[in-house]
């Protein structure tokens, strides 16, 4: 049997004594998504200061819940699906390439903004970037020398599916990049992820590569610009293909060449067949990652899809849709409608249940 994210949780809790707290609560709590359009977080705002953490607390103990996507971290703090605090910062303020110095940053972020105490206090990460069972373990490391209450890290990802109140599944995200990832026999396995330079079709990064790539395609026929090509000479103020090449190719970062990506699907509204054709291979190129998965021996018959691209524009979903089915019929979609920081919470949960539940 494969094992599956809350196993692995388990398994690492009884490795590294994560568990912290005595008490009757059973083992990871999963509940339903909420409707879409309702509240992705649940509970009140309450300040961290008032909640009691002992652990003879009659209340399940509180998780930190992080979630580090490409262009923002959402950090929540509860348990289960009760949120008593949240905050949102941009990604680029903090991170770096450096797991040690990313290390340093998270625990300034955390602790300037909960207090001190909070290093106490069990702590779930999904982590852009984290793409392999080693550099979750080893960004683990690093943040063990500052939080004592037990850490777990794992793709930002993975965080998908215990959002959606699966136990196990392929997570997909298209948000400023793109990857698919399980696990399989215990370790993480992704396709994709390798940033906008190389891949990341359907993230929004990827999109606005290859849009570029298909107007410079056209004006080098000699056809004149569409939609798509007015649209993002216009975005880039450039005049011409040359400078539109250089605009893109000079991109600050991945982010800010991402937030192009809503001219793509407002060309495609204004009736450019071009801007169609750039969605509908980023939603082939999204399918194939979760083909490559399951083609690699991932036993996973759903999927769960996130990121602010794939669930922000219904062309790009519905063609990802098809483009999944036409290849895999028997493999069911979840768009997930609630924040994946949600998943931290609900892995956390694991951390804080007894030894034998």
């Amino acid at each position: 049997m494969v094992p599956n994210l809350a196993t692995l949780v388990a398994d690492h809790l009884s490795l590294l004594s994560y568990r912290t707290q005595r008490g009757d609560r059973s083992g990871v709590r999963w509940s339903e998504c909420p409707q879409v359009g309702g509240s992705p977080l649940l509970g009140t705002n309450q300040g961290f200061g008032d909640r009691t953490m002992a652990a003879a607390s009659p209340h399940p103990r509180e998780i930190i819940g992080v979630d580090v996507g490409g262009t923002k971290t959402h950090l929540a703090l509860g348990y289960g699906e009760s949120v008593t605090k949240e905050r949102t910062v941009s990604t680029p303020t903090w991170r770096t390439h450096s797991l040690r110095d990313n290390a340093v940053a998270l625990h300034r972020l955390i602790s300037e903004w909960l207090g001190p105490e909070a290093l106490r206090v069990p702590l779930v990460v999904g982590a852009h970037g984290c793409d392999s069972t080693e550099q979750c373990d080893d960004f683990a490391a690093a943040l063990r020398k500052y939080f004592v209450g037990g850490v777990l890290v794992v793709n930002d990802a993975e965080l998908l599916v215990p959002a959606a109140a699966q136990r196990d599944g392929i997570g997909l995200i298209a948000g400023t990049g793109s990857i698919a990832v399980a696990r399989m026999d215990g370790g993480l396995v992704t396709a994709g992820g390798w940033g906008w330079v190389l891949g990341d079709e359907g993230g929004a990064a990827g999109l606005v590569r290859e849009a570029a790539r298909a107007v410079l395609g056209q004006l080098d026929s000699g056809e004149p610009a569409d939609p798509l090509g007015r649209r993002l000479l216009t975005a880039f103020e450039a005049t011409d293909g040359a400078q539109l090449a250089m605009a893109v190719t000079a991109s600050a970062s991945p982010a800010w060449l991402g937030e192009w990506a809503i001219e793509i699907f407002d060309a495609a509204d204004e009736g450019s067949a071009l801007a169609v054709e750039v969605i509908g291979e980023a939603a082939r190129q999204l399918a194939a990652l979760v083909d490559r998965l399951l083609h690699r021996g991932v036993a996973a018959d759903q999927v769960v899809a996130g990121g602010s691209v794939l669930l922000g524009q219904r062309r790009l979903q519905d063609a990802f849709v098809a483009a999944l089915r036409g290849h895999h019929p028997d493999v069911t979609v979840h768009l997930l409608d609630r924040a994946p920081v949600l998943g931290a919470l609900a892995l956390g949960d694991s951390l804080t249940a007894p030894k034998g539940s």
